[in-house]
């Protein structure tokens, strides 16, 4: 059995668009016609420039391969062009790849993906969700007001999620890392203060900022929120020093989660080494593929860390996560996103139900992609799949996130 063919697609979800402007599905197909599926959560480049990339890796690395030589793939791609370090969007390219060979090689040997990475370890998969607006809402308000995002914690825990993330810290800018302003301070301490209100003790909050601030910027607003008893303060800090991660680890008592724009066991282990974070939120369909992630958790375990991993994407990089969590004992969280057009893409395949996650016990990813759904959203934009604003921070107007909704121009991430 060879890998023999493949298939880009790239869909676009409809408006609001959560889970980004586009989603990057792949098509792999063995010459003995078993066909997988990935996705590819790279977005450096357009997805033009990326589909180009995807088809340079697969052509030059995988082509004529068995599809059981994940390793040997994975170190032809890690070492192209004489490089033998994280590469962003190679990796991203490769993630995908990879995971539509873990789909084959399971459809082959009639097994979910998760018996075939060691097995069921975690039965249900503790699920959490980014604080979307409910219909009635605002899109435009609802992510600075306390008050709505309170309202909507309590509708998600009335569902069974017991972890709620929401960030309110400010811009999404490329002028990062910058100071909090004093006004994205206090309006992140009165979110904090509302949804703890509002669910009590039954979810933990997840407190996000997209990596906005400086070392000391971080610190000043972790503290600032330390008293709601947040489980995590996700990427505090620019992933582009990771060695600062544990300069805030050490001055804030919340614990630090990481991991989404990171790619590879390398970058992470910086982090583990150093004390940086302990709570690791790789994005599949970027950091390597289920392979590599599945060596990072058990890097993770010998540093008492856990496993989040981190979904702004669509269904299939998802189904790669449960599989992942279903099989490791460190898991801590899976992020989900529960859309009409997420569950149609694989046919309601995968489900949250109370609040957690079973991975199906159906061969390979246990999905069955909608084709015609995913090629009946083609993108047609020019926009990246995320994209930062330009405009700095404001100090004196106070600051506007749209919680990554792709039908604002200046929408970031809400992942």
């Amino acid at each position: 059995m060879k890998l023999h063919a493949l298939d880009v697609i790239i869909t676009a979800p409809p408006a609001p668009g959560w889970g980004g402007r586009y989603w990057i599905l792949v098509k792999v197909s063995t010459d003995t016609g078993i066909t997988g599926w990935g996705e590819c959560y790279a977005s450096s480049v357009g997805p033009d420039a990326m589909k180009a990339v995807i088809e340079d890796v697969f052509d030059r690395h995988m082509l004529g391969e068995n599809p059981e030589n994940i390793e040997l793939m994975f170190r032809r791609a890690y070492s192209a062009g004489f490089t033998q370090r994280p590469d962003l969007t190679v990796m991203g390219a490769f993630s995908g790849l990879e995971i539509a060979c873990w789909d084959i090689l399971g459809k082959v040997r009639g097994r979910p993906v998760w018996a075939l990475l060691g097995g069921r370890m975690t039965p249900k998969v503790r699920a959490y969700t980014y604080l979307y607006p409910l219909p009635h809402h605002d899109l435009d308000g609802f992510w600075s007001d306390p008050d709505a995002q309170a309202e909507a914690a309590t509708e998600y825990v009335r569902q069974g999620f017991t972890a709620l993330k929401f960030d309110p810290a400010g811009p999404y800018t490329i002028h990062g890392g910058h100071q909090p302003a004093l006004t994205d301070i206090s309006l992140s301490v009165e979110m904090c203060k509302a949804v703890r209100s509002a669910v009590g003790d039954k979810a933990d909050l997840l407190f996000g900022t997209h990596g906005q601030f400086t070392t000391s910027g971080a610190i000043r607003l972790g503290q600032a929120i330390e008293a709601y008893l947040p489980l995590w303060y996700e990427e505090p800090i620019p992933p582009d020093n990771l060695l600062e991660f544990a300069e805030v680890a050490r001055a804030v008592r919340i614990p630090i989660a990481t991991g989404e724009r990171l790619t590879t066991k390398a970058e992470f282990a910086t982090l583990l080494r150093t004390g940086g974070a302990r709570i690791l939120q790789p994005a599949l369909g970027r950091a390597g593929g289920l392979w590599e992630m599945k060596k990072l958790a058990g890097m993770a375990e010998a540093f008492n860390a856990e496993m989040a991993p981190h979904l702004y994407a669509g269904p299939v990089e998802w189904a790669a996560n449960v599989h992942l969590c279903t099989s490791i004992p460190n898991v801590l969280l899976a992020e989900t996103i529960e859309t009409p057009f997420h569950a149609g893409l694989i046919r309601n395949a995968i489900k949250v139900q109370d609040g957690y996650i079973t991975a199906p016990e159906t061969p390979g990813l246990g999905i069955a992609i909608d084709e015609d759904l995913a090629r009946a959203h083609p993108y047609t934009g020019d926009g990246l799949h995320l994209q930062m604003q330009e405009a700095p921070c404001d100090y004196s107007n106070g600051n506007r996130f749209t919680g990554g909704a792709p039908t604002h121009p200046d929408s970031g991430s809400a992942g």
